[in-house]
């Protein structure tokens, strides 16, 4: 176990270590990278039932006042956002490049303000800057007394739902605020694995309680860092800081789906000029899914390489449980970027077999009704 004496930790650290788990260092916090069973198994329990996730270390927040502040910093079209509904978009600067991805989602009914969630990494630096950006118009009220559950699977609505019935009526990015057990929680049916669940935030002090009810059914295994990774790259979903980045754009970050039509329409967002241009005439790079034809999985850093020439970089790699195989993510020349262009990945000095390939590896299982 890492030594997290001077590390931040989630209100479940206490479960996490009786249950076994080894902690490491994520984000300034100690965070569970695996338990006894092991990465694996985690991955494999989480495609067949259900997984719990502890990603308190993310931020949370309310925000309140003039909608149009938030707006402009980033790329979704809010007027849209019903009450009940959750968004991804993403936070840009200036230039156009990804300070981070993030939710966002009216739990709280058409007037009860926005709560948002984003990375652990970036949370400071985003809310510095969106409070900066919004100028006295709107506030952004953190909400560091909350914890955060992720509950994925093809089981986890039968288990969520069994404990909060009015839940079921959810689909895909839906929302509310709902009941478990006496805590009042805010619950989206969404996730980082591909497969249909729910993010669920709970007041700190509660935190244990619920997580406990959870994993009381047999269907439910705590989940690590580890299978969460594995997880979402197979599901083709980026990670902030590998995937994307302040150098990255959603044009070649293969994001542009995330800028609204009316938002492009009026190329009103940060960036727009630069983004807008790469639209149309397609960026240099742009993110791709990677099959090594062997099983030596590529790692984060290894060099692409196309008829000799190195024409680009893996973000994320490693081996796909479900897949049976490796995959990876990286960028590659835009040219490159067609499903089935033969390619090469430089791993411990050899030169790999591989190919561009469409994304995501697995099929997604969202409930959409």
């Amino acid at each position: 176990m890492a030594d997290t004496a001077d590390l931040l930790k989630t209100p479940l650290y206490d479960l996490h270590v009786e249950l076994g788990a080894r902690m490491v260092e994520f984000a300034g916090y100690a965070m569970p990278v695996q338990y006894p069973a092991g990465i694996m198994a985690e991955h494999l329990h989480t495609r067949e039932a259900a997984g719990l996730f502890d990603v308190s270390h993310m931020g949370q927040a309310h925000i309140t006042g003039d909608e149009a502040a938030l707006e402009a910093l980033i790329t979704a079209d809010l007027s849209v956002l019903g009450a009940g509904e959750q968004k991804y978009t993403l936070l840009l600067n200036d230039e156009g490049g990804i300070m981070d991805d993030l939710m966002v989602s009216r739990p709280f009914g058409a007037d009860g303000g926005i709560f948002a969630v984003v990375n652990a990494g970036t949370k400071g630096k985003d809310f510095a800057h969106m409070r900066a950006g919004f100028a006295g118009r709107a506030t952004l009220a953190e909400l560091s007394d909350r914890a955060l559950l992720a509950l994925q699977g093809p089981a986890a609505a039968a288990v969520f739902t069994g404990l909060v019935p009015e839940a079921a009526k959810l689909v895909f990015m839906q929302c509310g605020v709902f009941t478990l057990d006496g805590v009042e929680i805010y619950a989206s049916r969404s996730g980082y694995t591909g497969e249909d669940g729910f993010e669920i935030s709970i007041p700190a002090d509660k935190a244990v309680h619920v997580a406990r009810l959870l994993l009381s059914d047999e269907r439910v295994k705590p989940i690590g860092l580890g299978a969460r990774d594995s997880l979402r790259l197979e599901a083709g979903l980026c990670l902030y800081g590998h995937d994307m980045d302040e150098d990255r754009t959603p044009a070649e970050a293969a994001l542009t789906w995330a800028i609204a039509k009316v938002r492009r329409e009026r190329a009103d967002f940060p960036g727009a000029a630069k983004i807008l241009k790469q639209i149309a005439d397609g960026p240099a790079q742009k993110r791709v899914g990677i099959k090594p034809h062997d099983k030596s999985p590529a790692r984060e850093g290894a060099e692409i390489v196309h008829d000799g020439e190195v024409v680009g970089v893996v973000t994320s790699g490693g081996f796909g449980p479900s897949c049976g195989a490796p995959v990876a993510m990286g960028y590659v020349r835009a040219d490159l970027a067609k499903p089935g262009t033969p390619l090469e990945l430089m791993v411990r000095g050899k030169a790999r077999a591989a190919e561009v390939a469409s994304l995501p590896f697995t099929p997604h299982r969202f409930y959409r009704g």
